[in-house]
């Protein structure tokens, strides 16, 4: 990895949910970082890529960033209200994947699942 890409994937590292690219970015010029926004916008989607990072799709349709905690196919349980992200395993679906994707001949299938609620903190407020 480059010096500016593993800077944005430290940033990530260190942050309890999904982020958005501005965020990333605000959050690296604050610390000090000589960085543009388009540079990160270009590490965060060779992070993707590259599996290191997950990516999810807002309501609005913006793009927010996670640094992946494990190198396996997971999906993800997020909170609506503060953003609280729990990798699941989800062996059900993936076998529903495949059977879904044989029956119609495809193969070489993928797919990505949310999962969206409130969570229990949240939920007690």
């Amino acid at each position: 990895m480059t010096i500016r890409r593993d800077a944005v994937h430290d940033t990530l590292r260190r942050s309890e949910g999904f982020r958005s690219a501005q965020d990333v970015y605000a959050e690296m010029r604050q610390d000090g970082a000589k960085i543009g926004l388009t540079t990160v916008y270009r590490a965060l989607q060779a992070l993707a890529d590259g599996g290191k990072v997950d990516v999810l799709r807002t309501d609005d349709g913006e793009s927010v960033y996670r640094a992946c905690a494990t190198d396996d196919h997971h999906h993800h349980l997020v909170c609506r209200r503060c953003g609280r992200t729990v990798e699941v395993a989800g062996p059900a679906v993936e076998r529903w994947a495949e059977a879904v994707g044989s029956e119609h001949g495809f193969t070489e299938i993928t797919h990505t699942v949310e999962v969206f609620g409130t969570c229990a903190g949240c939920s007690t407020r």
